[in-house]
């Protein structure tokens, strides 16, 4: 049976692209990458992961304006389809292939559709019937505690234990909030660490970015 992965984060901005595209490289062969909506970018995030990762990837809805799903269907008169319907679009990728990633919108509680589907939603249904690995990617300075503390009691309030945290994009010099949250992130949430991913990582050439993606990772 199909793995299924899902990236979400504490906030927009945080690195699940970035994130999504090292995990598609560590999972290798066999891998597709979903984005169940896209809003308002010149680069659509799967074209990103493509890139940086050269795997399968597949993108549900487009969305013209920068702003969450729901919101964006409703500013320009649109319909978007249901959480059950991206629910059935991932579970039929997953009988053509070994693991199959979904990366969010913004944090776990934007809504994807115009009935209140969530990403949490999403990772629910998917987890009646799929083992689903849920990572949450975080910044790492002033704020991290408290927005990850509140993704992870979200999850846990629907029986989904995250598999770990992600730094999504860590910068070279460390202040004294980034060197705390190294050891305060798993300590106030019961997470690991999953892995450090450093800033500017989306910025290297796909061949240099593949072979970093295992210095990344705990």
């Amino acid at each position: 049976m199909a793995v299924i992965v899902v990236v979400t984060g504490t906030d927009t901005g945080v690195g699940k692209t970035v994130t999504t595209a090292a995990l598609a490289v560590r999972s290798g062969p066999g891998t597709v990458v979903v984005k169940p909506a896209q809003t308002g970018t010149d680069e659509p995030d799967v074209r990103v992961v493509a890139r940086l990762a050269g795997c399968e990837v597949a993108q549900f809805t487009s969305l013209e304006d920068p702003l969450a799903p729901d919101t964006a269907a409703r500013v320009r008169g649109v319909g978007i389809p249901p959480i059950s319907a991206h629910a059935a679009r991932v579970r039929e990728l997953a009988r053509g292939h070994g693991t199959v990633i979904v990366e969010g919108a913004g944090g776990l509680l934007v809504r994807l559709d115009t009935g209140g589907g969530t990403l949490l939603d999403l990772a629910a249904d998917l987890a009646q019937d799929h083992p689903v690995l849920v990572y949450v990617v975080t910044r790492t300075g002033l704020g991290a505690l408290n927005h990850t503390e509140l993704t992870v009691g979200a999850l846990r309030a629907r029986g989904l234990e995250p598999a770990g945290l992600v730094l999504g994009a860590v910068p070279q010099q460390l202040g004294l909030a980034e060197r705390c949250n190294r050891a305060e992130l798993p300590r106030v949430t019961g997470v690991p660490i999953a892995a450090a991913i450093p800033e500017g990582a989306g910025a290297l050439a796909p061949e240099d970015f593949r072979k970093q993606v295992k210095s990344w990772w705990s």
